[in-house]
């Protein structure tokens, strides 16, 4: 029986062997069909390929290895560079020298010199292997201070003009050649299909033709073409991101599962790759997303077969942020299933990259990774470094552009981000040809998107999430009424700023400035795109304006098409401005005529997303068999277009107008609340990736995707409060009915203090905490739990949440420390038991 036994499992196992070796001729077969042999803009060249050679053949597997190693400048040290000889390291979104977001061009240029100068140190490693610093520069050099900030993708795919988006992205590149950065992860060629998808606006259309002719332009701008300035002194490596189908994941989801057939996702989501590394592209950024279930970080099909052998990539594929981690049977620290895939760089922020290091190494020696495909790796690495020229050029310190601060925010990069802006507004309504304005009138100019450059510029602004900044972070820029101000002053006229809409004189016309604030990724994902759901503050300031008898203008900032019926039918204009960066001056170019009454600038956006009909018109895109768009792809009128819009309805269409639970924090803290820091009388908000007051200390970090949770430190005796809130209540009576909960996850990093409480604070009883040693005990150390406490726990009046100034915040007489993420309040409370108060 045993010898049976081993008989039928031999075949069982070379029939598995055979389906698989079918399968992959299969998949070959499919490639060969379905995806392009792209010709080669950016030939070898033998004598750098013989460098390569030989280099690769000089190197120990140490020194390899690391060099297909990213980590992040919170998380490595210039000793550590020294020591180790990473390949690259990146700054992510909200990461700054010094963890200063204030941190001067001179700062940036001092890190990579210091990084630069480690990497070249063989003192310790043995090798001097010039290191990369990569950076998302997604709309201009948008980390750093000062520097010009152009729309985001969204914008200029309204724009439709790639020979502005070339200019754009050479301007890009100079700015950040200017800190002594080598490389931009951009640009970003996602063909959005889901417009619930928080990352909507990093997509330029819902039409894989404008993303190809884009990616084109974006590369050429930032490399430079082949044969003219490539990858020159004023030129940065791109990379063409997030291979791919990221753009079209079920029901919008961040990071979600792509499940499109192979001719799709070549038909709709490629086409930003062959026209990008047609353009001669360097680097790709594999997708946080799945194919089919398969993450993208593991798909050997896709990364090898499919977009290094049949379209012939000879540059290198960088994962994104821990994304190896993704991959099943895989974490952060091991993952030898993506570089057999394919991948050559991990992107490994946190102190991850340590035993990563140190696993990628062991894996090798007992043959799990190939030698081969280690060597291959690093050739590709070394390729592109010896074309961007890194071996040649001088130190980032002493590099031509270095250090010109002048080039950040030139005037003349600013004025083209004012170009941009003009021709990237979208005239969804004008009745009564109300636009353009005369300038000599008196305007009112409300809502708090009107003198506010943060939320008119959107995520990856600064911060990562775009949030906590003020205007006086933006020097040079300017607010959306600052360009109204000026032009109307210049012109006799008389300008009146007011968020609320109050006013001392009755304005002939008030442009109102609303809509998203700002986010990133997953933080911005949603359910349907009904604006301001169950909360409609701008709506009501536009009605109490009209009912006033004032004319509305709505300048709408969005990064996506949401559904504004109501908000439409309480403007005679709209104008949808996207997110149009730091030169918010460009608005009034075009709102207003000169002083002769010629028009100044007529409107030239159109729009490259479809406008929804009904909230849930997520997935509606140009081609659609069942397309009922309520304002039709490539819409936009122009002041030659006498079109009135009848009043629309505005029936949601909803199933349900009930929410179930209320994001706090989920990945960031949601709007309208902020995080603060109290100690001893003293507060401070946390604007950054870190805050620091006296004994406490908050920053962000990874649980399941980038700066999901939030990391606290009581570091001594003194009364310490971290407190989730906004100046103005909350009317939170929906979610303390009987039975709902104020739900969070915590995990506990060291022993429990007696002193530690959670609490909810608003204007009437509802203050009392409850003790952190009721929810938690000593066994939890280490790992991360879910906590529920009902809400009649913090009031028995469920009238006094009707006005709430913060839904959470945890008090302690430290030392302790803890980490939380995912904090809501929630009527579902079958899920975890609540503590109740009576236990």
């Amino acid at each position: 029986m045993k010898n049976t036994a081993s008989f039928i499992t031999l075949s069982i196992a070379l029939l598995g062997v055979a389906g698989c070796l079918q399968n992959t001729d299969n998949q070959a077969n499919a490639s060969n069909q379905i995806w392009p042999k792209l010709p080669s803009v950016v030939p070898k060249d033998p004598a750098i390929e013989e460098k390569v050679a030989a280099l690769v053949g000089s190197m120990t597997l140490e020194q390899k290895v690391a060099q297909m190693i990213q980590p992040e400048i919170r998380d490595v040290s210039v000793e550590d560079m020294r020591r180790y000889g990473f390949g690259s390291y990146l700054n992510g979104g909200g990461a700054f020298p010094n963890n200063d977001k204030h941190a001067t061009p001179a700062d940036w240029i001092t890190l990579a010199e210091q990084m630069y100068q480690a990497s070249m140190d063989d003192s310790l490693d043995g090798i001097s292997i010039p290191t990369m610093w990569g950076t998302d520069a997604v709309h201009g050099h948008n980390n750093v201070i000062g520097a010009t900030l152009f729309p985001h993708n969204i914008g200029l795919g309204a724009a439709n003009n790639p020979k502005l988006i070339e200019q754009i992205a050479a301007i890009t590149a100079r700015e950040v050649m200017v800190t002594g950065i080598d490389w931009v992860f951009a640009p970003t060629v996602a063909v959005v299909r889901d417009d619930r998808w928080g990352r909507s606006y990093e997509g330029y259309s819902e039409d894989p033709e404008i993303v190809g002719k884009y990616a084109a332009a974006i590369v050429s701008g930032l490399q430079g073409r082949p044969g003219d300035e490539f990858l020159a002194d004023n030129r940065v490596i791109s990379t063409v991101k997030h291979f791919v189908g990221d753009g079209g994941t079920v029901d919008g989801d961040d990071q979600g599962n792509n499940i499109d057939s192979e001719q799709d996702l070549f038909k709709i989501h490629a086409q930003g790759y062959v026209q990008g590394l047609g353009a001669g592209a360097q680097s790709v950024m594999a997708s946080f997303n799945s194919w089919h279930g398969e993450k993208i970080h593991g798909n050997k099909y896709l990364l090898t077969d499919v977009l290094k052998q049949q379209m012939g990539f000879d540059g290198f594929v960088v994962g994104d942020w821990n994304g190896h981690g993704q991959v099943a049977g895989c974490s952060n620290e091991s993952c030898s299933q993506s570089i057999n895939a394919g991948l050559d760089i991990f992107m490994v922020p946190t102190k991850a990259w340590k035993p990563l290091l140190e696993n990628t190494i062991a894996q090798v020696k007992s043959g799990e990774i190939s030698e081969a495909r280690i060597n291959d790796a690093v050739s590709r690495i070394l390729r592109v470094k010896f074309r961007a020229g890194l071996f040649n050029k001088p130190s980032p310190a002493n590099r031509s552009l270095s250090g010109k601060t002048e080039l950040i925010g030139h005037p003349e990069h600013r004025a083209v981000a004012r170009q941009a802006v003009r021709e990237s507004l979208v005239l969804l309504k004008n009745n009564r040809q109300l636009l353009p304005l005369s300038p000599n009138l008196n305007v009112l100019v409300a809502g708090d998107g009107a003198d506010n450059i943060g939320k008119q510029s959107g995520g990856w602004t600064i911060t990562w999430q775009g949030t906590g900044n003020q205007n006086e972070d933006f020097p040079g820029g300017s607010s959306i009424y600052d360009g109204i101000k000026q032009v109307v002053s210049q012109n006799g006229g008389n300008v009146q700023l007011s968020v609320d809409g109050s006013y001392q004189a009755k304005p002939d016309v008030a442009i109102v400035v609303f809509g998203e604030d700002p986010y990133a990724e997953g933080n911005g994902d949603l359910d349907n795109l009904d604006y301001q759901r169950g909360d409609a503050k701008d709506l009501a300031l536009l009605q109490k304006l009209r009912a006033q008898g004032i004319s509305v203008v709505s300048v709408f900032i969005t990064g996506r098409p949401l559904w504004v019926n109501p908000e439409l039918n309480a403007s005679d204009a709209f104008v949808v401005a996207w997110l149009l960066g730091s030169e918010g001056n460009g608005v009034a170019d075009v709102l207003f005529r000169k002083a002769n009454g010629d028009i100044n600038h007529d409107f030239k956006g159109k729009l490259s997303f479809s406008w929804p009909a009904s909230p849930d018109d997520a997935q509606l895109n140009v081609n659609d068999s069942d397309y009922a768009p309520l304002f039709a792809y490539g819409y936009g009128l122009t002041y030659q277009d006498d079109v009135q819009l009848d009043t629309l309805s505005e029936n949601a269409s909803l199933q349900s107008t009930k929410q179930q639970s209320l994001a706090i924090m989920h990945g960031s803290v949601k709007s309208p609340w902020s995080l603060s820091l109290y100690v001893d009388g003293k507060t401070l908000a946390m604007d950054s990736n870190t805050a620091s007051l006296n004994s406490l200390n908050v920053r962000t970090t990874d649980r399941y995707i980038q700066e999901d949770s939030r990391e606290i430190t009581f570091k001594n005796r003194n009364v310490a409060k971290v407190q989730i809130g906004h100046a103005f209540p909350n009317d939170m009576r929906q979610y303390s009915e009987l039975g709902s909960t104020l739900t969070f996850d915590i995990k506990l990093n060291s022993k429990l203090q007696a002193s530690t409480k959670v609490g909810v604070n608003c204007d009437a009883s509802c203050s009392q905490g409850i003790a952190l040693t009721n929810l938690l005990s000593e066994e939890d150390l280490g790992v991360w739990k879910t906590v529920s406490i009902a809400t009649n726990c913090f009031t028995q009046d469920t009238d006094n949440m009707a006005k709430v100034y913060s839904p959470f915040a945890i008090a302690s007489r430290g030392p302790l420390s803890i980490t939380l993420s995912n904090i809501l309040f929630n009527n579902n409370s079958d899920e975890t038991e609540p503590y109740t108060c009576d236990k």
